[in-house]
């Protein structure tokens, strides 16, 4: 996807998974990137492989304080500030009568009051530059809730409003968009999933995967890459008329199915 090198980004959850992908494929294409996570030496280690396009900051998205600051370095250290993925994101699979308190709170403290921080506090950059564009990673799980994620669902739901809440507020000078992504296997998150589901039906990981695999129409599993493209596209110069929009990158997982025929 063709962005702009000179364009100023600010990834989130940039220290692996889908926030890595991003932040590599941004800083190949010679964009500034400040990659922000709460994990330090994996944050710096990927960094260091980004090279010299690539700046890390240290940060836990659930503070006001420590996101405002660390909007300030990236602005300091890019010269400006026109673009924002929030890819940061945790989850927990827990029935209902065992989710606590602390699970529910932490969930939605990360994944929908950071994303909320941190639009905040870059805004002003966004608009000032006039071009200024927000991606944010809801999930598939954001569009139809899921049982035993409940904190999840309910955080990615929240994404995809805060996403048209946003839109319509810093039009035009800023897109605002988000992806919605089925599982994506290869990432932390995916391979917490992935070992779940196989705890749960006994059958080994390949074998979940492949049934995943068949349950989605492309007949196969989501990559980092299929999402970092569409992030790309909504941070190109192409998608400079849309805003609001929450994108499915599912393999048309949500489509319906004709049981024992498509599935087969």
């Amino acid at each position: 996807m063709n962005v702009a090198s000179d364009r100023r980004a600010l990834v989130t959850g940039a220290a692996s998974g889908i926030g890595l992908e991003v932040a590599r494929r941004l800083a190949a294409g010679g964009v500034s990137v400040s990659m922000l996570d709460r994990n330090e030496e994996p944050l710096r280690a990927a960094a260091a492989q980004l090279g010299e396009h690539a700046h890390p900051i240290r940060v836990d998205v659930t503070s006001a304080v420590e996101v405002r600051e660390a909007v300030a370095e990236a602005v300091a250290a890019l010269g400006g500030l026109d673009t924002v993925v929030i890819c940061a994101g945790i989850i927990h699979v827990k029935p209902l009568a065992e989710v606590t308190e602390e699970d529910w709170d932490r969930t939605m403290d990360v994944n929908i009051k950071g994303a909320f921080l941190v639009c905040q506090a870059a805004a002003p950059h966004l608009v000032a530059s006039g071009r200024g564009r927000i991606v944010m990673i809801s999930s598939d799980a954001g569009k139809r809730g899921v049982p035993w994620l409940h904190a999840y669902s309910a955080s990615k739901f929240g994404v995809v409003g805060l996403t048209e809440a946003l839109a319509g507020e810093l039009a035009p000078s800023v897109t605002v968009n988000c992806v919605c992504p089925v599982g994506v296997p290869t990432t932390g998150m995916g391979q917490m999933l992935l070992g779940w589901k196989s705890r749960e039906t006994g059958q080994q990981a390949e074998e979940v995967l492949e049934g995943i695999a068949r349950s989605i129409p492309m007949r196969r599993n989501a990559t980092t890459e299929d999402v970092a493209e569409s992030v790309l596209f909504f941070v190109s110069e192409g998608a400079s008329f849309l805003t609001g929009i929450a994108l499915d990158v599912d393999g048309g997982a949500r489509l319906n199915v004709i049981p024992g025929v498509d599935d087969a």
